[in-house]
């Protein structure tokens, strides 16, 4: 379970024993961190300290910290100045403002999450890419020669260091492909790949609920990456366009949104194809929960979740089904049946 969507002032989700202990009554496993919130943990301390880090640990009533997530601060590494106020929250209260001071410490910020993790024994972070470009995504007006060229460059040039700094310590970014961000597609996660000069360290956080409200082919999109894809967000969604609103919404609140984000099964998300597919790939990594819907109430979406991804698990078979109706390998007997001497 990622813990942000659920984290509040009062018990049992304000404290990190509080909460996980009301997680595991509802069967989960694990807990994804959401670094920036105080609440659960001090930063700075679990990246100095692994006797902090083990100490934290030991507050989990027994469930797996799964990562550290570190979405708010890769948000406002690149921060277009449209959006210098709505972001401004997001940092601490001395770099609000200043949008060169905010870059900053948000690229302090991950370095301490990078050495959080690496104390924490964990070798992913889920994250944002941040934006300078998406305030151009629609082609009107027309973008100059060169504009996304740069934007990817700048985009790269200030990831760089935090990449390097995290290869140090072995442990991978998974950005979450989420429109927003410059990183919101397969298209652009290619751009951003090659900007870095194909950095070891750049992967992704799969979650199809943003590729349905994309209208992209979400299950094909994990047989083309799989081996980019380092952490798994299991949400659900639903695209229902109507004669009034499509993809863009037409500034409608959620709920009356066409693109719509859903607990689980309330959505469109073929989940039995998407933990196939993952399966067939080879990814062997955490399935955690982000819940977000406009419709149902946490409570009831959390209760729902852990038993819901338990169902969609699957053991990998020992041996194959048809084994039963196979023989050993026979080098003359082939070529007999091959018509062959």
């Amino acid at each position: 379970m990622f813990l942000a969507q659920f984290m509040g002032d009062e018990a049992p989700f304000n404290s990190l024993p509080a909460i996980t202990e009301w997680a595991k009554s509802l069967g989960y496993l694990g807990v994804q961190l959401p670094s920036w919130d105080s609440r659960i943990m001090n930063l700075k301390k679990a990246a100095e300290s692994k006797t902090y880090c083990d100490d934290l640990k030991g507050q989990t009533n027994g469930l797996v910290i799964t990562e550290l997530a570190s979405h708010l601060q890769g948000q406002l590494v690149a921060s277009h100045p449209a959006y210098d106020e709505l972001f401004d929250v997001f940092a601490a209260p001395e770099v609000q403002g200043n949008p060169g001071a905010r870059s900053e410490w948000a690229v302090e910020q991950l370095k301490l999450v990078i050495q959080a993790s690496a104390n924490l024994g964990l070798d992913v972070t889920p994250s944002f890419s941040g934006a300078l470009l998406w305030p151009t995504i629609y082609p009107w007006p027309q973008r100059p020669a060169g504009l996304v060229e740069e934007g990817f460059k700048e985009l790269a040039k200030r990831w760089k260091p935090i990449l390097d700094f995290a290869d140090q310590h072995d442990v991978d970014f998974a950005y979450e492909l989420h429109p927003g961000e410059d990183l919101f597609d397969g298209a652009t996660f290619e751009r951003f790949l090659e900007a870095t000069g194909n950095h070891p360290r750049v992967h992704i956080n799969y979650d199809p609920s943003h590729f349905v409200l994309q209208c992209m082919d979400y299950v094909g999109f994990i047989d083309v990456y799989a081996s980019r894809i380092k952490a798994f967000h299991v949400k659900d969604a639903e695209f229902r366009p109507s004669a009034k609103a499509g993809v863009y919404g037409g500034y409608l609140n959620w709920q009356q949104r066409p693109g719509r984000f859903r607990s689980l099964g309330d959505g469109q998300v073929d989940f039995k194809q998407v933990f196939s597919r993952l399966t067939a790939a080879g990814y062997s990594s955490w399935a955690v929960l982000e819940w977000e819907c406009c419709f149902k109430d946490s409570a009831q979406g959390a209760a729902e979740g852990a038993p819901f991804i338990a169902s969609h698990l699957i053991d990998v078979p020992k041996k194959a089904f048809d084994d039963f109706a196979g023989a050993s390998s026979d080098s003359k007997r082939n070529r007999r049946i091959l018509g062959l001497k």
